[in-house]
């Protein structure tokens, strides 16, 4: 048997659709991955933003318990705290003064990496609430006002808060 080999049809002429289709997906691909270092970049800048306002705030609320601790000292004629931020003379007593803790809040510099500021108040309390406001105050029982500033990090900070209280003795 004299058998000869099939001839196979000629293959018609390549275009390159897969070439073509391969290198779409390829920078589809490449943007998804460009979009999501974008997405990546910007949550760690959120997260670092939280963390030096997390920061700030945690400083402000150590200054204010070292405050306190300082206001008890000079009421009770003990020696202050070796950290206290202020002294007998930093508390002020006068109720005649206008005091915004917010506009002194904005008004310290970032380079100030924490103040404090004190006002005797229970002279100045007039009215009916939580505080036993309205009647007769005890006068061996002071009232404060204690506002603290402070900053994320001693140098170069970035984030500020304040935290205003009432502290009674």
């Amino acid at each position: 048997m004299n058998t000869r080999p099939r001839m196979r049809p000629m293959p018609r002429q390549q275009r390159g659709a897969v070439l073509y289709v391969a290198l779409i997906m390829l920078i589809l691909l490449a943007l998804i991955g460009i979009a999501g270092m974008q997405v990546a970049g910007m949550q760690e800048k959120m997260a670092a933003n939280y963390r030096a306002t997390n920061v700030a705030f945690q400083n402000a609320e150590g200054v204010t318990r070292r405050s306190e601790m300082a206001i008890e000292s000079i009421a009770n004629r003990t020696a202050a705290p070796s950290n206290a931020p202020l002294v007998a003379t930093d508390i002020q007593e006068n109720c005649d003064i206008a005091f915004d803790p917010v506009a002194w809040g904005r008004a310290r510099p970032l380079t100030t990496a924490q103040a404090v500021n004190v006002r005797r108040i229970d002279s100045c309390v007039i009215g009916a609430g939580s505080l036993s406001m309205g009647k007769p105050l005890d006068p061996v029982t002071p009232i404060y006002q204690i506002t603290t500033f402070a900053t994320d990090t001693p140098t170069d900070s970035s984030s500020t808060a304040s935290v205003d209280t009432i502290f009674k003795l």
